[in-house]
């Protein structure tokens, strides 16, 4: 086994999805942040445990093919973009890997997989940022939180987010330090402004500025909104959200629009969208769209199906297939989002879909009950997947198919497997980057009621 402390050298021969390189040391495998599969290295052992260790670079001695300049001044503090050191093509592959092994590993199933969709760009296409504040040599300033830590690595331009969003900061913070505002201290729970949440429609350009407080500031942003909307002609809405409580969750329940709409809109799959500060909305619009044209050829709908979209949001996905449907039913927690999802059928003229607030599992035992036998259901869950209450209702209706969209291939694996033991079969599984240079992968998966 390896020790502590020593040096040695290696050939870094895989990547985990958390973007660290994997060696082999004494036969034992070990993990090393920042390196690139064909890296030969110097690797310091700095944690050792019972079958597996963490190493450092002390040295990169014959660099991969795969490695590129790093381009971003905070990548190393930063840990947003895991990736960023290895080439996008590089990337993909990994990512497609990751997909892969999750499925033929953890699932132990053996679907056809489709070619990895890989984003167009891979910088400045994020819709969606929130940046937690904090006072650093006297002042207030915003960024992200180094990897494992509370600790802020200020970023006012993330090369991931739209280059207005820059500007829009240094305006705030400017505002914020002449002003003398006092920021949130999670420690002591004192402090006002918490966080600077930004969001941009991609195709409208539409712009919202949300700003997280622990209590009620109205008066004393007032005149931070003037100054916003007379220096950025695209914010369409400034909404300050109200959190009193001593969390690190970012938002509370309460928003008060200070200027202009509650709400700001886009367009996704020609859906006209409307987005709030608490809707569900994908960060990448573009991609988001490729995704949802790969889950509607998979859900191939005839035009006389049913279809319920668990999990639905603010209803883009459900919506993207409603021209193709009978009827679409949507379920979703967020009243909010529930709330977007039948305004946004609404400005479309969409007149088959509806929409319900609960949890996925709870309505649609309830609408299963009631009636309700979709043909095809389609499931896009949190990371930590469905929960087994859903996936038993799920094989109860007998969908004659189930489209996943999820954010963690591990437990869309985990689901599928279980879904296969209940008579599905697992056909089609499709890679997608939703999230170039950082360690996050989608994926769709196609399964299909076993005709025995």
């Amino acid at each position: 086994m390896p020790e502590k402390n020593q040096v040695c050298t290696a050939e870094i021969t895989g990547l985990t999805a958390e973007g660290s390189g994997v060696c082999r040391v004494d036969g034992m495998a070990v993990f090393v942040p920042g390196t690139a599969v064909g890296d030969m290295a110097e690797i310091k052992i700095v944690k050792v445990l019972k079958s597996y260790a963490f190493g450092i670079v002390e040295r990169i001695i014959t660099p991969s093919p795969d490695r590129v300049e790093n381009t971003c001044s905070v990548y190393k503090q930063c840990g947003g973009c895991l990736l960023r050191h290895i080439s996008y093509e590089a990337e993909c592959r990994t990512k497609d890997g990751i997909v892969r092994d999750a499925f033929t590993r953890i699932g132990g199933l053996t679907p056809k997989f489709d070619s990895f969709l890989g984003a167009e760009a891979t910088e400045h296409y994020r819709n969606k940022a929130q940046y937690p504040l904090a006072v650093q040599d006297g002042k207030a300033v915003c960024g992200f939180y180094a990897p494992r830590s509370h600790r802020l690595v200020p970023v006012t331009d993330c090369a991931l987010q739209p280059k207005v969003f820059g500007e829009i900061l240094r305006t705030v913070l400017g505002y914020i330090n002449e002003k003398k505002l006092s920021v949130y201290d999670e420690t002591t729970g004192s402090g006002i402004m918490r966080h600077i949440y930004l969001r941009r429609g991609a195709h409208s350009g539409e712009i919202m500025v949300c700003l997280v407080v622990r209590k009620d500031v109205s008066r004393q942003l007032s005149a931070l909104c003037r100054l916003l909307t007379e220096s950025f002609a695209d914010i369409k809405s400034i909404v300050m959200n109200i959190n009193p409580r001593k969390t690190n969750v970012i938002l509370g329940d309460s928003c008060v629009t200070l200027w202009g709409s509650d709400t700001i809109s886009d367009t996704m799959c020609g859906n006209t969208v409307e987005i709030s500060p608490l809707s569900f909305y994908q960060v990448n619009t573009v991609q988001a769209e490729r995704l949802y044209a790969k889950a509607l050829e998979y859900a191939a709908p005839d035009g006389n199906e049913v279809i319920a979209d668990l999990y639905c949001g603010a209803g883009t996905i459900g919506l993207s297939m409603a021209k193709k449907a009978s009827k679409i039913v949507g379920v979703e927690i967020i009243p909010q989002a529930v709330e977007n999802a039948k305004r946004n059928a609404e400005s479309n003229n969409i007149t088959n879909a509806e929409f319900h607030c609960g949890d996925a599992g709870e309505v649609f035992g309830k609408l299963r009950k009631q009636g309700c036998a979709p043909h095809i259901i389609v499931v896009d869950p949190p990371r930590k997947g469905c929960s087994q209450e859903t996936v038993d209702l799920i094989a109860e209706a007998a969908p004659r198919r189930i489209v996943m969209i999820s954010c963690n291939p591990a437990t869309a694996a985990r689901d599928a497997k279980l879904l296969s033991e209940k008579g599905y079969s697992v056909d089609k599984v499709c890679g997608v980057d939703l999230f170039p240079r950082t360690g996050h992968v989608e994926c769709v998966v196609l399964m299909s009621r076993d005709k025995g």
